[in-house]
């Protein structure tokens, strides 16, 4: 690499200080959001990374990244960092920072404790997906090998252990058996449950891409919602919430009267298709029309399409986030054995997993009732395994508690402590509420995370900064199997430490503690957890016994299995048609329609639905603290059929009430074409930090799969109430003040409605919407305009008519607005934010401030939302450039958005086709 350009230099001698200049660097690493398992190219310039590119040699994206992943430089500013260990002794005091022996001590005493007075199980650890496979494995080892508990549980149980459970049923173990490259050689892509096109970007190019080259392929999407990926589908089925196994089975049906079965491969390969043919029968088209509330013709079409093949079925959380998640997946795997579509070029039953290395945590056994190397806790022999290769007596046999089970069991105090690893329950789990009381009441919370931006921080008693993207050494595994060398890029920030040296510094203390004397934890460096978890699965099915870090770093990332004098990864399974169950043969699994945990009612009217949003991650830890990643869905929003808000006099941005039996969350509404009448959608990354409410997840069930555990969070049923919040206030501030958003943040429950978030590029400017019923106390808006810097004698322009209510605060620095707080009068929000982002104080900004209720100036066009995140082209822009005739290949020529990550695509071409030459 080269340095950067110095100051040219003079044979004069001068007196003035030497600048050093630090050298650029490039690292390989990974990205770290979804399954897709990007690579990516750091550069960094010594302690900072300064920018992000897609690697062109990593195999699942090929230099690609999606709006989030080549935004990643721009989120490692410290402001949100934890970076020192804090401890509190006692919820009554808050968390005083101390050095790393005096917290991990700390906590040995209290594990030890708890341990000797209760027994193991009596502590718990709850991880996550996010983990490399290393600090994986280390967290397992510690749970089940050191202490003795299997309660070792990972937020993946919340997104993929359905995926899994329905893998195992069938072909016999956790393996999806497909590759990326069967995107480019399917003939039918059948995607169900997932937006692809939001969850997995960069994998939709490939799509978009296979589409463009094969106009013959076939898109099937499967999903209650038009969303993006649904619009792109030459067939879309809009079943009704939760009736994926009625439609599977109808498919099934079809295909044995149209005789587009393999009945050869069935006979040699499969075994209990006969009692699944029975089941089926009955699943006629007229049946599961009727069930799904879709078309026959559309249901005998699609088994058409699935049938004549190479068929390939991408799915997601619409399967696995379900009481019947594990019938969902099996459903859908029946439809590839009775095809014969499993191990051959464009065909299989691929889950996408949504964490980067949810797969990496199945690998090492990092739930409660896995064990390394794709074991089963049930089985005494796996076990004995388990306990032979790590040198302990056994491994316990008591069933772990799983997420759901862990939480509940905090509540009635059967856990006394819980160790939470870069994972945030206090937002992600259903039916939230009695999960915080859980946290309240516990006797010790013990939070390891990068972040101190989350709902689960502020329950913490202890809290480990843990390094983060960019900072980490290890390994990942993703969706197809395929394992990449993650690199340190920068040194550690402040005294952060990596979550397996964590682990294995408390694990060592926790050993002498106890009395135990095993060495169970000697690794100099992730390399040595590395190898040891290789040898776990030699002659498994994830047989990775010929794989190194070596042959990783030089050969590139590899799929497994990667067996010993292998020069290469398997990129298909079972093609041999032999599967990994007692008799080699595949098993069918009956499955039959049952409906969804919640079902609407006359008091609960609306079907409820979750999901992702193009350019948020999770519960936003990191990708909100970036303003450039709010721009293309600002505020948390309900979307809400048309039909429905004529019947309920609702009408676009009116605030109303979602509740159920668990909760309510206050939220606007947004008139969408992408849901029917009777369902509304909200997506599942808003919390308490950027809203008032706990967020959507606060109203899902708590109810889960009784085989995988998985719980319910994708639907449930509610009412919509309008409410009339009269008193308004709107606060924009530019972000030149780090913690701004954390001190606002504790302002939001003292409101009836609320919404903090961020837009703009750069440090972009904070923005506060707020409603209520009454005006509020004045101290409280005191207080805020305290901390936006709109006192007396601050350089602003300021308006207060008290008889109508209305109060204007706009803050002029160098020139510039940089502050506005208004309330009573709301109107001009839109405009100003404009200002705000143009930067220049004009004469109409004056005017207008000075003068009660007095319009924005007109012709005053705002620019609408951002489509284009990447080059920052808005929907009006493209929307003119539409109605002046341009297709899509125009306007990327024009505007050039789209060209870049190609995130924003499916919009592009949505609008084209409602705005552009075709249009009418």
């Amino acid at each position: 690499m080269q340095p950067s350009p110095r100051p040219p230099t003079s044979s004069a001698v001068s007196t003035a200080p030497v600048t050093f200049y630090p050298t650029r660097k490039e690292t390989r690493s990974t990205c770290c959001y979804c399954g897709v398992g990007c690579g990516v190219i750091i550069t960094s310039e010594g302690k900072q990374i300064v920018d992000v590119k897609g690697d062109p040699e990593h195999p699942a994206n090929a230099g690609r990244l999606c709006s989030k992943g080549a935004t990643l430089h721009l989120t490692t500013k410290l402001d949100a960092r934890a970076l020192y260990p804090e401890r509190r002794l006692s919820r009554d005091l808050p968390r005083d920072r101390v050095d790393w022996d005096t917290a991990l001590d700390h906590v040995v005493d209290r594990f030890a404790d708890i341990i000797q007075t209760h027994g193991p199980d009596a502590v718990a650890f709850y991880i996550s997906g996010q983990l490399l496979t290393e600090d994986y494995y280390v967290f397992n080892k510690l749970a089940k090998g050191l202490i003795g508990t299997n309660n070792v549980d990972t937020n993946s149980r919340l997104c993929m252990s359905s995926a899994v459970a329905g893998y195992k049923a069938t072909l016999g173990a956790d393996a999806p058996p497909a590759c990326y490259e069967d995107i480019e050689q399917t003939n039918c892509l059948f995607i169900a449950g997932s937006n692809t096109a939001f969850a997995h970007p960069v994998l939709f190019r490939r799509i978009e891409d296979a589409k463009a080259k094969n106009p013959a392929l076939k898109v099937v999407v499967v999903d209650p919602r038009r969303t993006d990926t649904a619009q792109f589908a030459d067939l879309h089925l809009a079943i009704l919430p939760g009736t994926d196994v009625a439609l599977f089975n109808g498919l099934l049906h079809v295909m044995l009267w149209e005789g587009l079965l393999d009945m050869a491969y069935i006979r040699h390969h499969t075994e209990g298709f006969e009692a699944l043919k029975e089941t089926v029968r009955e699943y006629t088209p007229k049946m599961v029309a009727d069930i799904c509330g879709i078309g026959e013709k559309d249901i005998i079409q699609a088994a058409k399409w699935f049938g004549a093949g190479p068929t390939l079925s991408l799915y997601c959380m619409g399967l696995n986030q379900s009481i019947h998640g594990t019938e969902k997946n099996a459903a859908l795997i029946n439809l590839h054995l009775a095809t014969g579509q499993i191990g051959i070029p464009g065909a299989g039953p691929f889950s996408l997993t949504g964490q980067p290395n949810a797969m990496g945590g199945r690998e090492v056994g990092g739930m409660a009732n896995l064990l390394s190397g794709h074991r089963d806790l049930a089985n005494a022999a796996h076990r004995a395994e388990v306990a032979q290769l790590w040198g302990i007596p056994e491994v316990p046999a008591q069933p772990g508690k799983t997420a759901v089970e862990m939480f509940e069991a905090l509540k009635t105090g059967e856990i006394k402590a819980i160790w939470i690893a870069c994972t945030n329950p206090a937002h992600s789990m259903p039916d939230l509420n009695p999960v915080l009381s859980a946290l309240q009441h516990a006797e010790l919370v013990v939070l390891q995370d990068a972040f101190n931006n989350t709902e689960s921080n502020a329950y913490a008693d202890v809290v480990l900064p843990a390094t983060t993207w960019g900072e980490k050494e290890g390994t990942v595994t993703n969706s197809e199997r395929r394992i990449t060398r993650v690199r340190q890029a920068v040194p550690n920030p402040g005294e952060t430490r990596h979550d397996w040296e964590t682990v294995v510094d408390f694990a060592q203390r926790l050993e002498r503690k106890l009395g135990k004397a095993n060495l169970l934890f000697q690794y100099p460096d992730t390399e040595s957890i590395f190898n040891e978890h290789r040898e776990t699965t030699r002659e498994r099915d994830l047989d990775i016994s010929g794989l190194s870090y070596h042959i990783l770093e030089t050969q590139g990332p590899q799929q497994w299995p990667f067996k010993a004098g292998a020069t290469q990864g398997q990129a298909r399974l079972y093609g041999d048609g032999v599967f990994q169950t007692a008799s080699g043969k595949a098993q069918f699994m009956r499955a039959v329609y049952k409906g969804t945990a919640d079902k609407p009612d006359a008091r609960h009217p609306f079907h409820l639905l979750t999901g992702r949003l193009r350019d948020q991650w999770h519960g936003m830890s990191r990708t909100g603290t970036l303003a450039q990643l709010y721009q293309h869905a600002e505020e948390p929003v309900v979307s809400m059929h048309a039909d429905d808000m004529q019947r309920r006099q609702i009408k676009n941005g009116d605030i109303v009430n979602i509740r159920n039996k668990r909760g309510n969350l206050v939220i606007k509404v947004q008139q969408s074409n992408e849901v029917k009448p009777a369902e509304l959608f909200i997506p599942m990354h808003w919390g308490s930090q950027h809203m008032q409410g706990l967020g959507v997840n606060a109203l899902m069930p708590s109810a889960f799969d009784k085989n995988s555990k998985q719980p319910e969070l994708k639907h449930t049923a509610v009412n919509v109430e309008k409410l009339q919040l009269p008193w308004q206030m709107t606060v924009m501030r530019k972000c030149n003040q780090p913690h701004l958003m954390a001190d606002i943040r504790p302002m939001l429950a003292k409101f009836d409605y609320a919404t903090l978030g961020l837009y703009g590029r750069g440090d972009g400017m904070l923005i506060l919407r707020v409603a209520h019923k009454t005006a509020p106390d004045a101290s409280l808006i005191a207080t805020l305009d305290g901390l936006l810097g709109m006192v007396e004698g601050a350089p602003m322009l300021q308006l207060d008519d008290v008889k109508r209510g209305i109060s204007k605060r706009i803050l002029v620095e160098a020139a510039q607005v940089t502050g506005v707080r208004l309330i009573g009068e709301t109107l001009a929000a839109e405009w100003l934010k404009q200002v705000m982002v143009e930067g220049a104080f004009t004469d109409a900004v004056r005017k207008w401030a000075l003068a009660p209720l007095a319009a924005p100036p007109t012709g005053q066009k705002t620019r609408g939302k951002i489509v284009c995140n990447c080059l920052d082209v808005s929907e009006n822009e493209i929307i003119d450039t539409c109605q002046m005739g341009a297709d899509l290949a125009t306007l990327q020529a024009k505007l050039k958005c789209g060209t870049s990550c190609g995130s924003c695509k499916p919009e592009l071409l949505r609008l084209v086709n409602q705005y552009g030459k075709n249009h009418g």
